[in-house]
């Protein structure tokens, strides 16, 4: 993979993961508004109305195989329906610090998946990236206000596991996607995906959407709904899928790190949070992760999955 190309690449991840923590931060009026099941279904079916053009096959691409059709549909259940689910559920049952410090483990979950599934040889360096991602955004959430004790619930316990399942559902997100765009491309990855987004929430948001008033609902709130849908459903799944084509999945999964730190950036600028200096160190040390594994060494070799079969993806 020529410097170019690479490039290219790694600035789709890193923009992609920076508009996923933008419209998590931004989503705040959104979830107070909508349920979060009626939420996920108006978000999945804008995205379908978005994208109907790219669900046409192109006519150099080979017809989906029952096997990518199950990768398909797992890459939705996990990345989409089931890491909402954990994600949301897992935050209300503990505090956003208890989030902060698990879901740093997200780089480190998918070097271990990309080294299992993808047989994917991680470096050094990029597990020393990794440490200090994790290292990072570990420290930016222990450094924020602790939550009193009366704010968490008496089934931290059971939050904290969906948090952790959220760490795997990311994980399964970014290792089934490598495997995924050696065979489609990521328009079409990001449609079929986003359609059986809106299939599994169907049942849920018609059974919602019946009991809610959609007339109390200011227009600017539908104006967020819309960037919301577009970027969580359109724009970042798109980026994603375009960098993992030229990036392994271990090496990618350290982009991951820029969430939490664009959703910060977005707290501060838009929302008027405050950061601290220790946050601030905790930034830098994460940011110098995503530097040592992107830093152009002597060789570099395109690490792709095993053409053998040998991948259970």
């Amino acid at each position: 993979m020529n410097t170019s190309h690479r490039r290219s690449a790694y600035a789709c991840l890193a923009l992609s993961m920076s508009l996923v923590g933008s419209y998590v931060a931004l989503s705040k009026p959104l979830a107070a508004i909508f349920p979060v099941l009626l939420l996920a279904w108006l978000r999945f079916g804008i995205g379908a109305i978005a994208m109907l053009r790219w669900l046409r096959k192109p006519v150099d691409e080979a017809p989906l195989s029952r096997r990518t059709q199950g990768l398909l549909f797992l890459e939705s259940l996990f990345g989409n329906f089931l890491f909402t689910i954990c994600m949301v559920t897992g935050v209300s049952l503990t505090s956003a610090v208890t989030a902060g410090v698990t879901m740093a483990a997200i780089p480190a979950a998918v070097a271990l998946m990309s080294w299992l599934f993808l047989r994917e040889r991680v470096a050094a360096r990029t597990w020393l990236a990794i440490a200090l991602a994790v290292a990072g955004i570990g420290l930016y959430a222990l450094s924020r206000p602790a939550a009193s004790a009366a704010s968490v619930s008496p089934q931290a316990w059971l939050g904290q596991m969906l948090l952790v399942g959220a760490v795997l559902c990311e994980a399964f997100y970014a290792v089934i996607g490598k495997r995924l765009t050696t065979s489609l491309g990521p328009k079409r990855i990001t449609s079929i995906v986003n359609l059986w987004g809106f299939a599994l929430s169907t049942p849920f948001g018609l059974y919602l959407a019946w009991r809610f008033d959609f007339g109390s609902v200011a227009w600017s709130i539908w104006g967020l709904l819309l960037f919301y849908a577009l970027a969580a459903c359109v724009w970042t799944v798109w980026l994603w899928m375009t960098g993992l084509r030229n990036v392994p999945a271990s090496q990618a999964g350290t982009f991951t790190v820029l969430l939490p730190i664009s959703a910060a950036v977005v707290g501060m600028c838009v929302l008027g949070e405050r950061v601290t200096s220790m946050q601030t160190l905790a930034f830098a040390i994460a940011l110098l992760g995503i530097l040592v594994a992107t830093w152009p060494g002597r060789k570099r070799l395109a690490q792709h999955p095993s053409a053998s079969g040998a991948s259970p993806f």
